[in-house]
């Protein structure tokens, strides 16, 4: 069987192309991808291709989501500490002035601005009941008018405190001596009525510095003001 005649021309070299060169690829042939350019058998973009979400970024390569970190590194959660070093134990001041409660450079727990006029709000306080049981319920009020005098000078907060319990005992102690008056009037026969009398000043001035240890200011009941605050 012999083979159809070809067209003229059909299987010459292209005269165009150099010897030693190939010539155009033929319809059919597949064509390979360019140098650089992504695909089968391609070559990777100049720093390779962005990583899988999840993986540490190649040398090169695209950033992580949200960027690279800044010079130095990110900060460390809550911020960088300002100039000057670390804050102190307890923490900075706030804005408005003052220092955290319980912190060793604030004041102590409690709503005192210090250690010296807690101690002097209990005395306040406290040293009510204990005039009371040892001056025969007549002198209760000494302690009061001690810490106003002593330290209420100088602290409103010991002041407040002091006022408190002092014209609390005061009004006891001028019931008290009333109740002494009945006792002496009847000949004896309403001796308990002092004692009855005893027992309200010592009950509430206990309660009292009780919440003065807490930082509360307590609010006797049964009370007159004789001294202001």
């Amino acid at each position: 069987m012999t083979e159809p005649p070809r067209p003229p021309g059909a299987g010459d070299p292209d005269p165009t192309v150099p010897s030693g060169f190939p010539g155009p690829p033929a319809p059919d042939e597949p064509t390979a991808p360019l140098s650089g350019a992504p695909g089968a058998g391609g070559y990777p973009p100049p720093g390779g291709y962005p990583p899988p979400p999840g993986d540490a970024p190649t040398s090169g390569g695209y950033p992580p989501p949200g960027g690279y970190p800044p010079a130095g590194g990110y900060p460390p959660p809550g911020g960088y500490p300002p100039p000057g070093g670390h804050p102190p134990p307890g923490g900075y001041p706030p804005h408005g002035g003052g220092y955290p409660a319980g912190g060793a450079y604030g004041p102590p727990a409690g709503g005192y601005p210090n250690a010296e006029d807690k101690t002097w709000a209990l005395v306040a306080h406290f040293g009510g009941p204990l005039g009371v049981i040892i001056g025969g319920g007549l002198f209760g009020w000494v302690a009061p008018l001690i810490a106003m005098m002593t330290r209420g000078q100088q602290s409103p907060t010991v002041r407040a405190h002091a006022v408190a319990a002092l014209n609390f005992q005061l009004t006891w102690a001028v019931v008290g001596v009333l109740s002494w008056v009945l006792t002496l009037i009847t000949c004896g026969l309403l001796f308990f009525v002092p004692m009855l009398v005893w027992i309200v000043p010592v009950i509430f001035g206990i309660i009292g510095g009780v919440k003065a240890n807490e930082g509360v200011m307590y609010r006797y009941p049964m009370t007159y003001s004789f001294v202001k605050r």
